[in-house]
Parts: C-alpha cells; structure tokens; sequence
C-alpha cells in the first residue's frame, strides 16, 4: 500500500509539474558545404588545389509566456570532423519593447553592415599572406561570438538599431582584461520608385591599454526586381592602422532561377604608404533542388606591401566549385 501511494505521488507531482511548465517549440536544422579550390598565388606555399568543408547544426529553442514575450535558445554546433565545437550559443528575450540577446552571439556590427562580398553567397578565405590590413572591406571588430549583452530596438517605420557590449573577462579567475568591445548600428528602408533602398551605419571600439580600435561601417543597398546593388566604405584605426576601404558589389537573379553576383573593393593603409589591397570576384549560383545549391565562384586578388616590412606581397586567382546542401 505505502508503494502504491508513493507511486500516486510521484505521477501526481510529474503530471503537475508537465502542466505547469512551458512547451517549448523546437526545430533542428543543419547546413553542409563540400568545395574544391584551386589557387594561383606568387607565395609558393600557397599556390595549389585543396578540398574544403563546412558543416553546422543549429538547435532552436521558442516559447511565449502568458505575458506575451518571446523566449528563445539558440545553438549552433559545428559538424566537421574532428571540429564540433559550439560556434554560438545564446538565448533571447523579445516583445513590444524589442529585442535583448544574452550569450555568445554576433555583435551589432554584423547585424546593420553590408561590404561589397554580401553580394556573392561564397566569399573566399583571406587572400594574402599579410593579416594586419584585413581581408575584407566590411566590419572589422574581432570579438567574434564572444559572451556578450545586445538589444535591438524594434522596428519603427522602417528604422532599427542595435546596442551590444562584450566583456572582456571570462571567469572568476580571469575578469575584465581592459579589451571591452561595444558596437552600434542602425538601418533604414525606404521605397524608392519602385525599388528598395537601405542605409545603414555600424561603429564599433574594442578598447586597448595603448590605442582602443576603432570601426565604422557607411553602407547603401538597393533592391530593384532582381536586381540587388550594394556601395560599401569602411574604416578602421588601431596601434599602427588607419585602413580605408570602399567596394561594391551587384547581383541578379535570372528567370531560371540561376543567380549570377560580382563585386569589387580596395583597401588602403594610410600609415603604411603603399601598402594596399584589392579584390574582385564573380560567381554563379545554380539550385540544383530543393535544399541543394551547385557555386561556382572565380576571385583575383592583389596585395601590395609598401612600407609595411612585416609583409609578403603576393596576387593571383582563386577558383571555386561548393556544394550546399541545406535539411
């Protein structure tokens, strides 16, 4: 008798605590890319063919309370081999008052910034052998998904903003390292005779114990049938840096649904005369099926050193074939 009750007991306070807990929707996706690259470059150790793979499972997680906010959980985890770490994990908070993200995600800057190389899908690795000036002309903060707080503002006549900040400490025993991040961005959309146009801005500093860094971010999108043009400038100052970059990139949507993109930028380094960079780049992108996506992208790269002797010039090509596959 006293197993039976305890029994009753136990299904009694599960059957309770089911009824009062939040049900969750929850939806599991993942994405998979194999691509084959063949490389001409003037350093040796970089000219020659290679594969390459990217895979990632992402775990959604949504509830909405009885007091109408949105709470989500966000996951995602890498799938290659031998590489299955988290690349993000945050959850967030949203309703009437707009949006706060708590936890390793993006910061604002890659939230309201476009560059010249969103309008290809593929965008090649670094394409020199010189890190210091950056491989893109787009945002540049570095904290990556690194712990941080974002809000963003919802969305008001076609106007969003956004606020993030990382801390740069990341346990007990190691707290703030004086290298904080905080960004900030805004876009706007319009019609514009038919078409759509979105300016957007971005700002972001990562403090430093000598010289903090600094990046902005000006940008102009349009959107026209299938037709998309992006004009992007962006610049960045740091302990020996001040880069100007500027780029754009056009991409068009055909009625077989084939999607063809090119772009165009250069970057310079005022403190370092000479030294500058350039890429341009064109693709194809064919969807095979539902879910599955053949790119095939073609990019000619030209760095030039300059004053700067920490560096290797190097120019050539890189060409590209990746599969997508998306489930």
């Amino acid at each position: 008798m006293r197993k039976l009750l305890l029994s009753s007991t136990a299904l009694a306070t599960v059957v309770a605590l089911t009824a009062g807990a939040a049900v969750a929707d929850v939806t599991i996706s993942a994405a998979t890319e194999w691509s084959y690259t063949s490389r001409s470059s003037q350093v040796a150790t970089a000219d020659g063919t290679f594969f390459g793979q990217d895979s990632e499972i992402a775990f959604n997680f949504s509830n909405k309370t009885d007091s109408g906010l949105t709470i989500a959980h966000t996951v995602e985890l890498q799938s290659d081999d031998a590489d299955s770490a988290i690349d993000e994990s945050s959850f967030s908070i949203s309703g009437g008052f707009g949006k706060v993200i708590l936890g390793n995600n993006d910061n604002v800057m890659d939230n309201y910034g476009f560059e010249a190389e969103d309008a290809v899908t593929e965008q090649s690795s670094t394409t020199h052998t010189n890190a210091s000036i950056g491989g893109g002309n787009g945002p540049i903060m570095g904290d990556g998904d690194a712990n941080k707080i974002a809000y963003h503002l919802p969305a008001m006549g076609g106007f969003t903003a956004g606020f993030s900040f990382a801390d740069s400490g990341v346990s007990e025993t190691a707290a703030n390292a004086g290298t904080d991040t905080t960004a900030v961005g805004f876009a706007y959309t319009m019609d514009a005779g038919g078409s759509t146009l979105t300016i957007s801005g971005a700002q972001g500093t990562t403090e430093a114990t000598t010289t903090d860094a600094d990046s902005q971010n000006i940008s102009a999108k349009v959107v026209a049938g299938n037709m998309t043009v992006i004009v992007a400038n962006s610049t960045y100052q740091a302990d020996d840096e001040d880069r100007n970059s500027v780029g754009a990139g056009v991409s068009y949507t055909l009625p077989n649904g084939m999607v063809l993109g090119a772009y165009t930028f250069k970057t310079e380094d005022d403190l370092d005369a000479g030294e500058e960079y350039s890429k341009s780049g064109m693709e194809v992108m064919y969807t095979i099926a539902a879910g599955l996506k053949a790119i095939v992208n073609v990019d000619d790269y030209d760095y030039k050193v300059g004053t700067e002797t920490s560096a290797t010039a190097d120019s050539g090509t890189i060409s590209k074939l990746t599969i997508q596959a998306a489930f």
